[in-house]
């Protein structure tokens, strides 16, 4: 079975002029242990070796992407899965997307970990589009997109929770008229063929249970929503099992997002 698990840090894991909560972020890396790991937010991460220094504590190989004009994002791949190809996205992303193909025993495995744009609904779904265009470039028979995509749920009634937002937040999820939610980001991967795996392996359970933010850490340009994502390619869907938001324990206090993990039905190649 291999693992992907798909995470906003936060700031690199680091605050200015607050705590350093990197120890916290490798400790859930550790229990966790996942195979494919698509990280966000790296502040700093290209910098002084910090990239190499933490893929080296939680044993595993990073491929870094850097940003145009936010923080970089990573994919790391834990041994015995072993890397065939990498490469960052090259489109202007406001964050970055990295490539990586992992060789399974189902065929190669590719895995995209990005970073939307969180301040304009049409620009993340530019961003979007790009993603769908990159996987068409490099298609293979196991495909997967993760991270922070900073949009909601395209099937989901979020009415109540942007009601009691502060203006300026709610703004990054209205269409620019502000009469409508915009989730035009999930909804054209969606239509490009990629399976939501939270709700697609958690029917019965309740919308608020795949939340991923806020954590403790959390401030007011969050409601309890989920921005963070694992998209499977139909083959990829049939082979997920247990998708789930990592919390309580070091997870609550890492960042101000959760981590979402889930099992598929693959082994190294």
């Amino acid at each position: 079975m291999l693992r992907v698990m798909t995470w906003n840090i936060r700031t690199g894991g680091r605050d200015r002029g607050g705590p350093d909560r990197l120890d916290q972020v490798v400790q859930v890396v550790d229990e966790q242990a996942p195979d494919v790991l698509a990280l966000q937010e790296l502040r700093g991460f290209d910098r002084d070796g910090l990239m190499a220094t933490v893929a080296g504590r939680v044993g595993m190989t990073p491929h870094l992407a850097r940003s145009c004009f936010g923080q970089p994002v990573a994919v790391l791949v834990r041994p015995p899965y072993r890397v065939v190809d990498a490469g960052p996205v090259r489109r202007p992303f406001h964050h970055a997307a990295a490539r990586v193909v992992v060789a399974t025993s189902a065929g190669p495995f590719t895995v995209l970990g990005t970073h939307l744009y969180p301040y304009s609904g049409g620009r993340r779904r530019m961003e979007a589009d790009w993603l769908v265009a990159a996987m068409r470039r490099h298609q293979g028979p196991l495909t997967l997109i993760a991270g922070d995509l900073n949009s909601l749920d395209p099937n989901v009634d979020h009415t109540a929770q942007l009601a009691g937002m502060p203006t300026l937040y709610r703004r990054r999820h209205l269409r620019r008229s502000g009469a409508a939610v915009d989730t035009r980001a999930v909804a054209r991967l969606l239509a490009a063929g990629f399976v939501d795996l939270w709700p697609a392996g958690n029917v019965d359970a309740p919308e608020a249970a795949g939340h991923t933010v806020p954590t403790r850490l959390g401030g007011v340009e969050f409601a309890g929503m989920r921005l963070d994502y694992l998209l499977g390619n139909a083959a990829v869907a049939r082979r997920a099992h247990d998708c789930r938001v990592i919390r309580g324990g070091a997870a609550a206090i890492a960042s101000d997002h959760y981590p979402l993990l889930a099992t598929l039905d693959l082994s190294a190649g």
